[in-house]
């Protein structure tokens, strides 16, 4: 019987399924394709049928849960040019709808545990690793720019580039604390709180832009 695209589509989420499962028991450098097929209930020629190696699988895991850079930038894009503090409410509204998803969604929380406490990026995931560092860069830059647009509101000594990697670090601070261990903050409730003060350290007057106590 051929297989229809409903059925391909199947195989490939329960590969991943079995994928993030293993990867976060085992941790993805001790976790073979041969396992993960085991797993799935499926053969080793299924899993290359979707996924060219592990490096692919272990990206597309990733892409499931994370915004693409491209869907970042639109959102972005969005505000109007005349108002570059629009763009940075927009990045905060991002920054904290990611910390309140971590904290509701388990899929988005397995896969950064993953990525950030049970993942060695090995030769054989080099091209996962320069996917995701190129991910970061893309990230880091369109920060940058946005700080650029709105360098004469930054507190003296703050650069747009030293804004775009401070906001990158805290990004990666809270998720990593958070899925090491949960009882550190609540990434729902405490999501202003956690946010607003990088903010208030970047932007002059950043309480007219985001009144103090926003919603998060």
């Amino acid at each position: 019987m051929r297989r229809t695209k409903e059925d391909a589509e199947k195989t490939r989420l329960a590969i991943l399924e079995s994928a993030e499962r293993l990867f976060l028991e085992r941790g993805v450098a001790h976790t073979s394709l041969d396992q993960i097929a085991r797993d799935a209930g499926v053969t080793r020629g299924a899993v290359y049928w979707h996924f060219e190696n592990k490096a692919h699988l272990f990206h597309a895991m990733l892409d499931q849960v994370r915004l693409p850079p491209e869907q970042i930038a639109e959102r972005l894009s969005a505000c109007e040019e005349r108002d570059p503090l629009g763009a940075l409410r927009v990045l905060r509204e991002l920054f904290c709808e990611g910390l309140t998803a971590l904290g509701s969604n388990p899929q988005k929380r397995r896969v950064f545990t993953i990525l950030l406490h049970r993942c060695e990026f090995t030769e054989e995931l080099r091209d996962a690793q320069e996917r995701h560092e190129a991910f970061i860069n893309q990230f880091i830059e369109l920060c940058e720019t946005l700080f650029s647009k709105a360098a004469d509101r930054l507190l003296p000594g703050v650069t747009p580039r030293l804004a775009a990697r401070s906001m990158h670090a805290l990004i990666v601070g809270l998720f990593s604390d958070w899925t090491r261990d949960n009882a550190l903050f609540d990434p729902i409730g405490d999501t202003a709180a956690l946010v607003d003060p990088l903010f208030r350290g970047l932007i002059r007057d950043w309480e007219q832009v985001v009144p103090a106590g926003g919603a998060g």
